[in-house]
């Protein structure tokens, strides 16, 4: 394939195209579907189907190596690893639940699993990273929604797996072995850099509000058809129909690119492609903005910010030469482009890292353990709340981007004190699950979800903007770690540990009652705790930094002269 470089038109085609790509990458959700059958055809006991479950969320979360991989491929080549990882794990997969081959090794199974599910961080990296730079004075409003649409991915697995493959698993891991590398190669072509949003289009906000409306409107329809699904059991044809009306949903964010396509904007409003001499200073007739857009300092760095793993271009080179000729290389500021290692030693990172951490670490431990939650608290049917969760989650995720955008451009207010007012909320969330009162379950469950969405909007916009979009992508992948890393030390030790030994004070393997995860609970509002304290600290110091890229209500590329 030959490679695709930079073009002159607007980014809303690749972002149309990352949605279905982020569907795909939510493939590692679906483990719950399969690990049943999984269970059953090779006779594991449960601890062995644990540990798999440990295999699914390693391979979904530990994506260092696609973060690397996109500051040096092309898009599209990081989309094709991700697709062949996913045909090579799942379809070893499926030949054992289908038993096509018998008494494949345990060992084989886990590390397929691993393969399997790590497809998701090549995909998800691709598509975030390419759409991040192709949105640069957006970021938070596209994190938002591509965060969104990946916490949906679990719900549109399920109304596929209910209504199209009739509730097979062999059927279900037989389209993730073919179904998804098929769409991942069939889009990979519209995933790539292109000429930078410049913001200016009066028509950008309208159509960004028209992304969120539709997937808040797909959020809705698939919680409302689960409940449908749930309580009346429907037909075939009015399942197929469910479906069909969700696919629409999905195909909806490819309007923008076909009205503008239709009706094409008379004067263009993006910036000039990378290399021309129009894209170092702004164009003539605008009396209203004379500075240059790229400064001698900064230049170099917005050019690699956007098209590293290009084909550099000669007016790259020339300024490279130039800056290193008139004087010494310097260690990036805050708001410019730091390299992972140069980052790494930094206390904002750890800051950052540390509150994302306590945020999706606790939340992770709710989700992991949500149907057991139910069942201790009297809720037979869990089905519902793990909708509930599910929905709340993506709502988190996709307005957690929208509102930070708003507030960072009209009031310079640091992302992070969102996931502030968002740790609070669940320290208050977690006090109420340790209450176990009648009728907070399920508001607890949707604040919760809200509140845990809201870590993920806001981590990843804020990295960018701290440390650059250069390497952006092995940043964001390391801030990830976040969520494993709490999985197995608030879910795999504590909470299976404290509900284990309930269970056993009631001599059943079934714990029901408050008491069950009462100080799991208490645990986790600590953690909350702790969380908002550190991001009250990591706020105060990242201020200034906010105050100086959004000065004026609009991004600003960072110079030597006003860093702080």
């Amino acid at each position: 394939m030959p490679p695709l470089k930079a073009g002159s038109r607007p980014p809303w085609v690749g972002l149309g195209a990352a949605v279905w790509i982020e569907i795909a990458a939510g493939n590692g959700y679906n483990f719950p579907l399969y690990s049943p059958s999984l269970k059953s055809v090779m006779g594991y006991n449960q601890q062995q189907l644990t540990m798999l479950g440990v295999a699914n969320d390693i391979g979904e979360n530990v994506g260092i190596l696609p973060g690397i991989a996109s500051n040096k491929l092309p898009p599209w080549v990081v989309l094709a690893i991700g697709a062949c990882a996913c045909f090579l794990g799942y379809g070893v997969l499926w030949l054992a639940v289908s038993e096509t081959v018998q008494n494949l090794p345990y060992i084989v199974l886990w590390l397929a699993l691993v393969i399997a599910t790590h497809s998701s961080a090549w995909l998800g990296t691709a598509v975030l990273v390419t759409n991040m730079r192709n949105f640069p004075l957006s970021r938070g409003t596209v994190a938002g929604i591509l965060k969104g649409y990946i916490g949906l991915s679990a719900a549109v697995y399920t109304e596929i797996y209910n209504s199209v493959l009739q509730e097979s698993a062999s059927k279900l891991l037989l389209f993730l072995t073919l179904g998804l590398p098929v769409l991942c190669f069939a889009l990979m072509y519209f995933i790539r850099a292109c000429t930078p949003a410049s913001g200016e289009d009066s028509s950008e906000h309208g159509h960004f509000l028209f992304t969120q409306a539709a997937s808040v409107c797909l959020g809705i329809y698939l919680l409302a058809t689960t409940v449908v699904d749930d309580l009346f059991n429907p037909s075939d044809a009015l399942s197929y129909t469910f479906t069909g009306i969700m696919v629409i949903f999905l195909l909806s964010p490819l309007a923008i690119p076909l009205k503008m396509t239709l009706f094409p904007s008379n004067s263009k409003k993006n910036l000039p492609p990378v290399g021309s001499s129009d894209s170092l200073v702004q164009g003539e007739g605008n009396s209203n903005q004379t500075e240059p857009l790229l400064t001698p300092s900064s230049s170099a760095t917005y050019l690699g910010s956007f098209h590293e793993g290009e084909y550099a271009s000669d007016i790259d080179m020339l300024l490279a030469v130039g800056e290193g000729a008139i004087k010494k290389k310097r260690k990036p500021k805050r708001g410019e482009d730091f390299k992972f290692r140069e980052a790494f030693i930094k206390a904002d990172f750890w800051l950052l890292w540390l509150v994302y951490f306590l945020g999706v670490g606790s939340g992770v431990t709710v989700l992991n353990n949500l149907a057991q939650i139910g069942v201790a608290l009297g809720v037979t049917d869990t089905t519902i709340l793990l909708s509930l969760f599910s929905f709340c989650n993506f709502l988190g995720r996709l307005f957690g981007g929208a509102v930070s955008e708003y507030f960072v451009r009209t009031r310079t207010l640091p992302r992070t004190i969102w996931m502030t007012f968002s740790q609070v909320i669940m320290v208050v969330t977690f006090l109420l699950y340790a209450s176990a009162l009648s009728g907070t379950l399920y508001a607890s469950t949707a604040l919760l979800g809200i509140c845990y969405g809201v870590q993920f909007s806001i981590m990843v916009p804020c990295a960018s903007e701290l440390f650059g979009l250069k390497h952006f992508g092995v940043i964001y992948n390391f801030m990830l770690l976040g969520n494993p890393i709490g999985a197995l030390l608030f879910s795999g030790l504590l909470a299976g540990y404290v509900y284990d030994f309930e269970a056993a004070k009631q001599q059943s393997s079934t714990c029901l009652g408050g008491t069950c995860f009462r100080l799991t609970f208490l645990v986790l509002a600590g953690a909350c705790g702790l969380g908002t304290i550190l991001s009250i600290i990591l706020t105060i110091r990242i201020k200034p930094v906010y105050q100086m890229l959004y000065a004026g209500g609009s991004f600003r590329l960072p110079s030597s002269s006003n860093q702080s």
